[in-house]
């Protein structure tokens, strides 16, 4: 079962390319996006990378977690589910 990792302190020059290429050393990538602001068209520092099975990503938390990417330490952990915004405006 795939299971999705969240990946923050990103350097903003990394692409969603290069997140792919790097968790790919752990196992197989499904899939990585880098999240982009909408308005200045940056990266926003953070995305998250799906990998094919739970072990793959175990791996690739054990590999990545507190790693150094472009010089910066980037954070994984277990991605959780996105809440509804609507929530936070009341």
């Amino acid at each position: 079962m795939e299971k999705k990792l969240f990946v923050g302190n990103l350097p903003y020059s990394v692409t969603s390319e290069v997140l792919s290429e790097t968790f790919a050393s752990a196992g197989s990538v499904v899939s990585a996006t880098v999240i982009i602001d909408k308005f200045s068209k940056r990266s926003k520092g953070f995305g998250f990378v799906e990998m094919a099975t739970e072990e793959e990503a175990t791996k690739a938390k054990e590999m990545f977690d507190q790693s150094e990417l472009d010089g910066r330490k980037i954070f994984v952990s277990e991605a959780r589910p996105m809440t509804n915004r609507d929530d936070f405006r009341k």
